[in-house]
């Protein structure tokens, strides 16, 4: 049976998403990430079409009108979403296709799809988390007080997930995430279901 699934990832502004997507990307080439389109402006160094698909606020609300995204989700004034057609093409070919969204569009796609495997990557403590973002000097102490209050809150959402994953150390969090994806894999080929509670 075919063992492609959507993965969706959440997780805090500065948790290191990015980073331990980078690592399994690196392991595993049954693994790719989808390509989110967005409202935001690019930041230094993100490339349209790799980062992200960099649109208008009209262009992404036309999509929506022609039910071409498989979530959106409006984030502070900006939109962000995942088109369908590109990730129903990965997942028939046998991939395993990360999401690295927002918690409002991850609530969305498990409704949409509840056999979709959902994890969260929480830092090891709101400190961390303070410390990471003003490390990226990218955003003003007024943007990472927005972002930490946003994290409060999404950090409270975060047992809604199958499996909430501590980025400490980056090696340990890249090792529990591919176990769990090789699990669920397994799962898919034999026809049972997987249950997050139970491991093997």
């Amino acid at each position: 049976m075919n063992s492609g699934f959507v993965l969706v990832l959440s997780g805090p502004s500065g948790v290191g998403k990015d980073t331990v997507i980078n690592e399994l990307l690196k392991k595993d080439d049954k693994i790719i990430v989808s390509i989110s389109m967005t409202t935001r402006q690019p930041r230094p160094g993100e490339v349209d079409g790799v980062n992200y698909y960099f649109v208008t606020k009209e262009e992404f609300e036309e999509k929506i009108r022609n039910n071409e995204m498989l979530e959106y989700a409006q984030y502070g004034s900006n939109y962000y979403g995942t088109p369908k057609e590109p990730v129903k093409a990965w997942t028939d070919e046998g991939m395993t296709v990360i999401l690295e969204i927002e918690v409002q569009g991850a609530t969305k796609i498990k409704e949409l799809q509840p056999d979709v495997c959902t994890m969260f990557l929480m830092p090891p403590s709101f400190h961390t988390l303070r410390t990471r973002l003003e490390g990226r000097m990218t955003e003003t102490q007024d943007q990472i007080a927005e972002r930490l209050a946003i994290a409060r809150k999404e950090i409270t959402m975060a047992t809604d997930y199958d499996y909430i994953i501590v980025n400490d150390r980056l090696e340990n969090a890249v090792e529990n995430i591919l176990e769990l994806i090789y699990r669920h894999r397994r799962h898919l080929r034999e026809g049972t279901p997987d249950d997050p509670s139970k491991l093997d």
